[in-house]
């Protein structure tokens, strides 16, 4: 009898530890593969963005008319689909003032060598190396 109650436990932890997590995730791709639009911008998981121009119908099977750059379409499975890629909230962004540098949309001049580290050299030539001798051709070693 304690054998019996143990591979019991065993399959309930193998339901709740793999195959639970593993269906609630193919759930959640079927439900991203039926929210897919026109004009959505997706990431496949081959790692190409582009925006989904039409969607082909079920019968014809159901992939996607991808648009990867200008003018150019490409067609992908739906199973090919990772996610659909949320568009930046440029408005939240609004509130943050980083660009002290920047008067009237444009970016003020910032003599950027004015104070160099101590130790830290502006090296004028554009000839000159930093790293001397590295651009010589190193001599042909002998192999024996």
């Amino acid at each position: 009898m304690p054998g019996l109650l143990i591979i019991v436990a065993l399959f309930v932890l193998m339901y709740v530890l793999m195959i639970r997590p593993q269906r609630q995730k193919a759930q959640a791709q079927q439900r991203l593969l039926g929210m897919v639009e026109p004009g959505d911008e997706i990431l496949t998981v081959g790692g190409l963005y582009g925006i989904v121009q039409e969607l082909e119908p079920d019968e014809e099977g159901g992939d996607l008319i991808v648009e990867i750059a200008d003018g150019i379409h490409v067609r992908v499975a739906r199973r090919g689909l990772a996610t659909v890629v949320k568009p930046d909230d440029d408005d939240a962004d609004e509130g943050d003032d980083d660009d002290e540098d920047v008067v009237d949309g444009e970016a003020e001049l910032v003599d950027d060598h004015a104070e160099l580290p101590g130790g830290v050299e502006e090296v004028n030539d554009e000839v000159e190396s930093v790293n001397p001798g590295a651009a010589e051709d190193a001599a042909p070693s002998e192999r024996s």
